[in-house]
């Protein structure tokens, strides 16, 4: 049985494994073959954290593959409010087939995990956000741009940022990553993926000037400069943040068809401006429609590794 908590559990061939698994499901949706294979499974989904494409993406992907997704809030559960961590694993993973979880302390999920009967996914945490990384790895091979990628992250180092650093690490593309002063990543989580860049051939560097990031790349992206729980730093990160919004003058300095990435939700006007977010609408909405394929193509995964 795997647990899919952080990329860096997961070896290249894994991960291409479970992108081509989504793109044959999201092919086959395509043709109107729908196979039922997780048929009279149960999802049971924690939400700690609220989400729009999470919660629907899971949903719909169970329901998709034959099976059934429980919403589960922190303010339906014991989970949070009295009940260990560890007892609620237990209770859930017996009667559902699978986990989700989108929480804050990435020690919770671990914890969980620890305790469960049934695969766990990351459903977001505040270290890493894996299920949209694979989103956005099957929305470059889409469109053609995975190979010789030199991706540019431009903001905050953040559960993104982390997750962009794993996936480089694992599959061997370069990675450049321009955050404000004070707003780098995790040194633990940049030296974790800096040992497996050494395998891979992967290139990561770090810095604090976003053109820098972004000349010659053909991806650049970039995530909110405030995220849940921070909204009481708004104010200062706008400040902090002046000159690292992605817009036409900063685009100019990637490869000339160079794509932009978002995971969603975008402030326009703030980490990307409103011409960006235009001019790059297609990649960016099939980015978030394979939200869905990625996370089938996962749960189809985990769940033929448990024999």
């Amino acid at each position: 049985m795997r647990h899919f908590l952080t990329l860096k559990d997961f070896t290249k061939e894994e991960i291409l494994e479970i992108i081509d698994t989504g793109l044959e499901i999201k092919k086959n949706l395509r043709d109107g073959i729908y196979k039922k294979e997780l048929e009279m499974q149960t999802l049971g989904m924690i939400f700690e954290k609220s989400s729009t494409r999470t919660r629907v993406s899971f949903e719909a992907g169970m329901f998709q593959l034959g099976g059934h997704a429980l919403f589960l809030s922190n303010r339906d559960i014991h989970l949070g409010r009295g009940e260990p961590v560890q007892d609620t694993a237990r209770v859930i993973s017996s009667m559902c087939d699978m986990v989700m979880i989108r929480t804050f302390e990435h020690s919770m999920i671990e914890e969980f995990a620890a305790n469960s009967k049934v695969p766990v996914i990351n459903g977001l945490t505040d270290s890493f956000h894996p299920v949209q990384l694979l989103a956005d790895y099957m929305t470059m091979v889409e469109h053609g741009v995975e190979k010789d990628a030199v991706v540019a992250y431009i903001g905050d180092g953040n559960n993104m940022t982390h997750s962009w650093m794993m996936l480089a690490a694992k599959l061997g593309f370069e990675l450049r990553i321009a955050t404000p002063k004070g707003y780098e990543v995790d040194a633990t989580i940049l030296e974790e993926a800096l040992l497996f860049a050494k395998e891979s051939g992967a290139k990561i560097s770090m810095m604090n000037d976003p053109k820098e990031a972004v000349h010659g790349a053909t991806i650049v992206t970039t995530d909110t400069w405030t995220s849940m729980g921070q909204e009481d730093e708004k104010e200062q990160r706008v400040k902090d943040f002046k000159g690292f919004m992605v817009d036409s003058l900063m685009m100019c300095l990637a490869q000339k068809n160079a794509k932009f990435l978002h995971c969603l939700p975008a402030y326009r006007g703030y980490e990307v401006s409103e011409e960006i977010m235009d001019s790059h609408s297609k990649i960016i909405f099939d980015e978030a429609e394979n939200r869905l394929h990625a996370q089938k193509g996962l749960m189809v995964w985990l769940n033929k590794q448990r024999g």
